[in-house]
Order: C-alpha cells, then structure tokens, then sequence
C-alpha cells in the first residue's frame, strides 16, 4: 500500500456557493475524509479507535488555494502523514485535478492543506499516546520526500481591541461523532460573518484555525474580529470565537485578495 493516499471527489452543484465554485467548508470536509479513508485503511483509523475509546481530534487546520473546483470538477485529494509525536501527528493535503491542454489534459494543482491531529481518550477527554496503537505503526507511513508549499499554521494574535460581530446558538448540525461542535461547522460559521455581496468582490486565499477547547450543542458561540488590509489589496481577518462560559473555543485567520 501506498504511504500517500489518493481519494475522487467530485464538486457537487449543491456543495458549490453562487459564483459555481465549491465551498471551502465542504474541501474542508473532502480533506477530513480523505484523512479518515488513510488512516483506517492503515490500521490507525476512527473506526478502529472507537473501539479502544480512542479518537483523532483536529487541532490546526491551514487551507491555502490557488483556486476552488468549479462544479462538477473531478478532483482528488492527496494524503500523507508528514510526522508524528507522543501525542500530536501532522497531516498534508494536496488538492489535484485535470486541466484541458491543446494536447490534452495536463495535472493542475487548486491548492494545499496542512494539518494537526491529536489523539484523544474519549472517556477522559485527555491527549493520549500516539505511538501506544499497534506498537508505534504510524511511523511506517511517515512520508518525508513530498512537498506541501504552504506555510504552517502560526499563532493568530488579537488585542483586546477586537470587536464583537456576532453571537450564534449551535443545534443538532453542528455536532459531530465526538459530541463536541464539527471542527468544519467553525469555517462555515466563520465565513457567514461576510455577506455575499463581499464574496462577489474578494475571494478567499487562506483560511488557518486553531482548536483551543470543545464546545457542544446547546453553546452560544460569540465571534470577535479584526480585519486589516494592505496597500497590495490583500486583506487579512482574525476571528476569536467564545463560547457561553467565556472560554476561548478557537482562532481563525483568514487571509483574502
């Protein structure tokens, strides 16, 4: 078996916003899943994990695109573990197509992901051992030869200065098989802080989160912002989010042209 994972997906119309392009929140969703099939087919997947109340928690997510699949684009998503530690794992995405040439088709590259995973005891709720399922496995798959040509996710820095823009309940959609709010429900609530009309004049290049602490449903999530933007008009958005106790869920950065 191969040590990258190489998984089709295809932009559905209904996964597409209104400019006929996929959704980040759904290449969102195409990437986790790419890195469940992976990581199940070689032994340290969620299926398996459940098992032993265990489970994969995303901690870092960066997405950075050239451009986004237009509906009905055929695209795979490639996977590979990059490292892994005692108890955090990093994971690098590649999102590949087909583009059509005067001599054919050629591969054309949308864009590139990176991640953090930690591995969690879901009774405890606390990181637990990487290296403790299947005698340490994870490092046979390790792949340190393919690039990713992004940047690593760093530390969204906000001042106090921040302002509050918006205050929303989480229902039954928000929750995932964890119990605790969809790591993806965040982008989407994240870019709903936009309105459409501003999407028709900026497209997003980069969107990194960070995961702090768990919310769960029932959970008012507040969303405090700053947004700067530069003299070459690239723009760039710090989302805190704040869940009904006061305590800090997640930091986003969201870098638009």
């Amino acid at each position: 078996m191969e040590k990258v994972g190489s998984y089709e997906f295809l932009a559905e119309p209904f996964h597409c916003d209104f400019s006929g392009r996929l959704f980040m929140g759904h290449l969102g969703n195409h990437m986790l899943n790419a890195a469940d099939f992976h990581s199940s087919a070689r032994g340290f997947g969620m299926k398996y994990l459940m098992t032993i109340h265990r489970s994969w928690v995303l901690s870092r997510l960066a997405i950075e695109m050239t451009e986004m699949p237009l509906q009905y684009d055929k695209f795979r998503v490639e996977t590979w573990v990059e490292s892994a530690m005692r108890f955090f794992t990093s994971r690098n995405f590649a999102v590949v197509g087909q583009e059509s040439t005067g001599n054919g088709q050629k591969p054309k590259v949308y864009g590139y992901g990176r991640s953090i995973w930690a591995m969690i005891d879901t009774e405890s709720r606390q990181p637990t051992d990487i290296f403790a399922i299947d005698n340490g496995s994870i490092n046979n798959w390790i792949v340190t030869d393919k690039e990713c040509p992004i940047a690593k996710g760093g530390r969204v820095k906000m001042s106090d200065e921040a302002k509050l823009v918006r205050t929303i309940d989480t229902y039954y959609n928000d929750v995932d098989i964890n119990g605790h709010i969809n790591s993806v429900k965040y982008i989407e609530h994240v870019l709903d802080l936009w309105p459409l009309d501003w999407y028709r004049e900026y497209a997003i290049k980069r969107f990194e989160i960070a995961y702090v602490a768990e919310a769960h449903a029932g959970d008012r999530l507040s969303f405090y912002l700053e947004q700067s933007e530069s003299e070459k008009s690239v723009g760039e958005a710090n989302i805190r989010i704040v869940r009904t106790d006061g305590t800090e869920c997640c930091r986003c950065k969201v870098t638009y042209i």
